[in-house]
């Protein structure tokens, strides 16, 4: 069975690429930055492959972190979505 790709993984690899430091991620996201290091090693351990290069402090994607983005960009977009649908549902 193939294993879906996990939303809080998601936002931490999204919340990561736009800033570029786990700290700073870490922060954004009110976890550890040890939080936001296992939570990107287990989505590159899931997905196979490197997500980042890390240069000291700093990471970069690598080209299929720049493909993984796109597609966690669209959807995180579509779950925020059906979740302010559903609200408007309700009201």
């Amino acid at each position: 069975m193939t294993t879906i790709l996990d939303s809080r993984k998601l936002l931490a690899f999204i919340t990561l690429a736009r800033v570029g430091s786990f700290t700073l991620a870490a922060h954004e996201l009110h976890l550890t930055q040890s939080a936001i290091s296992h939570a990107i090693k287990s989505l590159e351990q899931d997905l196979e492959c490197r997500l980042f290069d890390r240069l000291g402090r700093r990471v970069t994607l690598t080209d299929p972190g720049h493909h993984l983005l796109d597609h966690a960009n669209k959807i995180i977009a579509e779950m925020q979505s059906a979740r302010a649908d559903l609200a408007a549902m309700g009201k």
